[in-house]
């Protein structure tokens, strides 16, 4: 009987360290195989963007994954407020500096394949992590790189790009006229892509409005790959 007994208990020994084993195989497989996925889905995602951007402006030069050496540092230098640089805070998956239009219609189409959330980054004012935080997995577009202004007196107006500030946009108009202003804000710092979006207001708008109600047209892109002016 204590035989028996004896008997039982080894095998039960035995059965739970066998299940235990089993289980703990299972997870790691389990581990290795969303390890897999999630590399697949990104070398996938890493594709359709180098598919949707022009060869002569390789996109490749201006992303940065995790894995990058300067990630963290990039990353870094859009937090403005020190509570969404913890390490709790959600990553994002990958930052995509454009400095051509192909790069942002990239961004656009293969964010959209690929169901991934993008925060446009256009200057270094936003204190509520709504351009660089997320539950969901996104990418940062960063526009930074897109900062030309043409300034044209005679028709009186301007095409300025998004990463463009309210600063070099004053300066840019000065240049050619000592008589002329865009009824814009006081913080020169802040990007042009997110100021106007917003509306936006300044020490002439009683007389000239905000500074949205003095835009004549835009160039915008969607999932499409199309253009919209």
């Amino acid at each position: 009987m204590t035989c028996h007994t004896q008997k039982i208990s080894q095998k039960w020994e035995l059965q739970a360290l066998f299940c235990f084993h089993c289980f703990q195989s299972s997870f790691n497989l389990l581990s290795l195989s969303l390890a897999a996925s999630d590399s697949v889905h990104e070398l996938a995602f890493l594709q359709c963007l180098s598919g949707h951007s022009r060869p002569s402006h390789p996109i490749s030069a201006v992303l940065y994954t995790p894995d990058n050496s300067s990630y963290s540092s990039v990353l870094e230098s859009y937090i403005r407020n020190l509570r969404f640089n913890t390490p709790a805070t959600p990553k994002l998956c990958l930052i995509i500096t454009a400095t051509h239009e192909s790069h942002k219609q990239a961004a656009v189409i293969c964010s959209k394949k690929h169901g991934l959330e993008i925060k446009i980054q256009s200057g270094d004012h936003d204190y509520e992590g709504m351009s660089y935080v997320s539950d969901a997995p996104f990418v940062i577009l960063d526009m930074f790189n897109l900062r030309s202004i043409s300034v044209d007196i005679e028709d009186e107006s301007a095409w300025v790009q998004a990463g463009a500030t309210i600063g070099e946009i004053y300066y840019r108009i000065a240049e050619k006229s000592k008589t002329h202003v865009f009824p814009s804000g006081t913080c020169v710092t802040v990007g042009a892509g997110g100021h106007f979006s917003g509306g936006r207001y300044g020490n002439i708008m009683r007389k000239y409005g905000l500074s949205v109600d003095n835009i004549l047209d835009a160039q915008l892109v969607d999932n499409i790959f199309f253009f919209l002016i």
